[in-house]
């Protein structure tokens, strides 16, 4: 989603249009492979517009997720980390994961459908309607020890 795209979709909604949240979800958009933190998001935003406070970078990415436009996600680190969403409040989404490696801490996104099935025999053998799921998968990256020949 681009600026133009992302300020069209906060008049949609009824929302003003401020240079913050074009800043805020640009700085999450520009680091795709990145988890970031509030606080790293806020350094990335005040490089562009130093008159920035933190709360309002909370706020901001506060409204962002409530637009399905950036995802929360927990790397089991201590910290809440966000990243780009799909902009969709579709339940049939694709998802992503994470592999993290347990000697770097380096976080890895992969995507696949791996559990569609499982969630369709849940969903049938049990009536239990799934709408979201996030799988961690915990190992060593190919720098670590994780290489395979």
């Amino acid at each position: 989603m681009d600026r133009e795209q992302f300020k069209q979709l906060l008049k949609d909604k009824g929302l003003k249009v401020t240079n913050q949240r074009v800043l805020v979800l640009e700085a999450i958009a520009s680091c795709p492979d990145k988890h970031l933190t509030a606080e790293e998001i806020y350094e990335l935003v005040k490089v562009d517009y130093p008159e920035i406070g933190l709360a309002t970078v909370y706020r901001t990415i506060q409204m962002l997720l409530e637009l399905h436009l950036v995802d929360r996600i927990n790397l089991d680190d201590g910290y809440v980390r966000y990243e780009i969403g799909s902009g969709s409040t579709d339940t049939t989404k694709h998802h992503h994961h994470h592999l993290i490696c347990l000697s770097c801490g380096k976080v890895i996104s992969f995507e696949d459908d791996l559990l569609e099935e499982l969630e369709k025999k849940i969903t049938d053998k049990e009536g239990f309607q799934i709408v979201d799921h996030e799988v961690k998968l915990y190992g060593y990256c190919k720098e670590c020890g994780g290489k395979t020949d």
